[in-house]
């Protein structure tokens, strides 16, 4: 769903597992909803924050939850301040170059386009997109303008204020964003980028990702995945 660029540094970050036997430390971005947001509590909430506790006990383990920016969600993985990442991110091989993945739990989220009026220049105007998600690197090589922003929420704000003229996002994200923003409305055709979307391992840890691909597939084969994607309305289902 989203890709990251990834810095030499954050290439050459190499640790040992860090989890404990039964305690894993869940990392999350807290600003994407519906797949991971914080609700009016101050905790981890969405789609994502469902699924991972649901995972953790197929697989025997006790989730902690911690957030972190998008931009370096990776490197502190890498480096040992979270044990997963499960943050609507989507399995690339430039990633995979650096962590491991589980197999997915949802399959592709089209992205969709935004704005304030149905007849914005997509391939010529300004599209607002999430600093190093796919959607940024689609705009970048499409002949429109890309002006990126640091969150989901300054995205749509760009298009709100008139910084931008559309935004592009994944679909799930967009709608929950026409939801609370009454002017916005897709516009254009859906665009099918990248693959599904898994939980992030260090390439150290291969029992615990051998544990979560057992969780995610048994919640496949029971139908219990499915019914959780229908619910939070973040992709098509299996």
């Amino acid at each position: 769903m989203k890709k990251l660029i990834l810095t030499t540094a954050a290439l050459a970050l190499v640790v040992g597992s860090a989890f404990a036997q039964d305690v894993v430390r869940m990392g999350t971005e807290g600003a994407y909803p519906p797949w991971n947001l914080i609700n009016d509590a101050g905790e981890v909430d969405g789609f994502e924050r469902e699924l991972g506790d649901e995972l953790c006990k197929r697989a025997g383990l006790t989730c902690e939850w911690v957030t972190n920016d998008w931009d370096s969600i990776i490197p502190n993985l890498v480096s040992g301040n979270y044990d997963t990442i499960i943050a609507g991110m989507s399995i690339t091989d430039e990633r995979d170059e650096v962590i491991d993945f589980t197999q997915a739990y949802t399959p592709p989220d089209p992205s969709t386009y935004a704005a304030l009026s149905d007849d914005v220049d997509l391939a010529g105007g300004v599209i607002a997109a999430q600093t190093g998600t796919l959607q940024s690197g689609y705009v970048a090589e499409s002949g429109a303008t890309l002006v990126e922003y640091a969150t989901p929420d300054e995205t749509i704000a760009a298009v709100m204020n008139g910084e931008a003229d559309a935004v592009l996002a994944d679909d799930s994200f967009i709608q929950t964003a026409i939801a609370a923003n009454g002017d916005l409305m897709v516009v254009g055709d859906p665009v099918p980028l990248g693959g599904g979307v898994g939980m992030g391992i260090r390439e150290s840890d291969g029992e615990l990702r051998a544990k979560f691909d057992a969780a995610i597939q048994s919640m496949k084969d029971d139908g219990t995945l499915n019914t959780m994607i229908a619910k939070w309305e973040v992709s098509s289902q299996w």
